[in-house]
């Protein structure tokens, strides 16, 4: 039995080596994931991993990187900016529609989603940057929606509290 249970734990480690061995992260840290592990251990494949993470369990310090966006964790992005981002996405013809005239739902209701003070004010902001917003008519929506995005964050007289 003691045989049994040695072995399966060894399988099960085995199986968590080989999955996670071929991952390739974008973000510069390894499977261990971000943390002080990652940072003093590096993001180089294999055993070395078991040390970054052994170090990110025992001080802890991974949950607190993540919520701080510090220790190599990036910060996550504030729910505004996802959730204004996917309207526009969701929302480009009317969007652009509303953008050329200066008012309309659309605009109406990005400015309740980015928390802005005066929807006039947001409403002319866009009319008068449209070519910014839209700079060719086959620019992606993810295009469009990170120009807008940005166009409102750096305005501070927009006062777009959900966009910080």
């Amino acid at each position: 039995m003691k045989s049994m249970k040695l072995l399966l734990s060894v399988a099960a480690a085995s199986m968590l080596f080989v999955a996670g061995d071929h991952v390739a992260r974008a973000d510069g840290y390894g499977p261990a994931g971000c943390g002080l592990g990652a940072m003093l251990i590096g993001s180089k494949p294999g055993i070395t991993q078991i040390f970054a993470a052994t170090t990110n369990g025992l001080f802890g310090n991974q949950t607190f990187g993540i919520s701080s966006g510090t220790l190599g964790c990036a910060a996550p992005p504030s729910p505004g900016v996802a959730s204004a981002k996917n309207y526009v996405e969701t929302n480009r013809q009317s969007f652009a529609k509303d953008v050329a005239r200066g008012q309309g739902e659309t605009i109406a209701n990005l400015s309740q989603l980015a928390g802005c003070a005066d929807q006039s004010a947001v409403a002319a902001k866009l009319q008068a940057n449209f070519k910014t917003v839209f700079p060719t008519a086959s620019a992606s929506d993810t295009q469009v929606s990170a120009a807008t995005v940005n166009l409102l964050k750096t305005d501070a007289s927009l006062k777009c509290s959900k966009l910080i």
